[in-house]
């Protein structure tokens, strides 16, 4: 079976050496929900290069993968992106999607506009969200513009695929619970590939580091609580929950980077998020209003953060605290 009639959505596997990254499951899930609403719903086709493994043709089927292209060589099990570009380019070339979607990963960032331009097409990149235009079903990819304070909504009605690279924890991965394999091609590139980039050594990822995009209950501590973070932390700690915080202390060089949520830092989606001394401006809650419980604490009564709180405390945000640390405690 070959899907070459240019109406299906490509969706790149981004993984490493096997181990699939979480956004990539999100946007096999959305890509099907989308495929859904069609009257003649398309096929949602997984794009993987390297080793494949009957275990990840069952798990991309179970999270909305119809079918799988594969380039399996050993020279593409270590992402290398301009032997990525390649392949996937020459797979465009090949099949006409309608469509691509890639996470907003480090990875992902640096290979789709390389691809874009390789495959003479336009990019979306850092959507927030995907929508389908009723009359041509192109698709109509929202993203942030002009520092948050606007979203623009895009379409490429003239090339193809229209393609984007979507944030990570923006959409939710869910299994289909299917029970049927998704069918299976592989992609002949026999061709030498060749790259100017040498991996010289492969250093193991600090899993003691932060990764508040997949916690599922995080306290964020914004500028009215930049003096007692190490009373945040502690309610954190107690709750088996992360730290986050808004931009404004990152800006100011009180917390790292990979602790901020936001447009321009992580988008997360936990069972519980709790704001302290955060206003709320678009800029951050465009990062944290997916999730379930929003609890937010701030002395001003009209701070927007309250807007998108499911429970709203007026008050000093340390003193609240404490109380809540004895709770805990007791």
């Amino acid at each position: 079976m070959k899907y070459t009639d240019g109406n299906n959505c490509f969706v790149y596997i981004d993984h490493d050496e096997g181990t699939i990254n979480q956004v990539s499951l999100e946007l096999l899930t959305e890509a099907k929900h989308l495929m859904k609403r069609l009257k003649a719903p398309e096929k949602v086709v997984a794009i993987w290069l390297g080793t494949f493994t009957d275990d990840i043709l069952k798990m991309l089927g179970d999270y909305g993968a119809d079918h799988i292209i594969t380039c399996e060589r050993e020279d593409l099990n270590q992402y290398d992106v301009m032997k990525h570009t390649t392949v996937i380019s020459e797979m465009i070339d090949a099949y006409h999607p309608q469509s691509m979607l890639i996470g907003g990963t480090v990875k992902g960032r640096e290979l789709a506009p390389r691809i874009s331009a390789r495959v003479h097409t336009g990019l979306t990149a850092d959507a927030t969200q995907i929508d389908l235009d009723g009359e041509t079903h192109h698709l109509a990819i929202t993203r942030p513009a002009f520092g948050g304070n606007l979203y623009a909504t895009i379409i490429t009605p003239d090339h193809f695929p229209q393609m984007a690279t979507i944030r990570p924890g923006v959409f939710e991965a869910k299994t289909f619970g299917h029970t049927s394999l998704p069918t299976q091609e592989t992609f002949q590139y026999d061709k030498a590939l060749h790259s100017p980039i040498e991996v010289m050594a492969i250093e193991e990822k600090d899993t003691k580091r932060t990764n508040i995009a997949d916690a599922k209950l995080i306290v964020s501590a914004g500028r009215g609580v930049k003096n007692c973070l190490n009373l945040v932390s502690d309610v954190a700690a107690h709750l088996n929950g992360e730290v986050a915080s808004s931009r404004a202390l990152v800006d100011g060089g009180i917390m790292s980077k990979n602790h901020q949520v936001g447009q321009t830092g992580h988008t997360v989606r936990p069972s519980l998020y709790i704001a302290c001394g955060i206003s709320g401006a678009v800029q951050h809650t465009a990062g944290m209003d997916k999730s379930d419980t929003i609890i937010a604490i701030n002395t001003d009564e009209n701070a927007p953060i309250f807007d998108v709180a499911d429970l709203g405390i007026v008050g000093d945000a340390q003193a609240i605290l404490k109380q809540l640390q004895k709770q805990l405690d007791a």
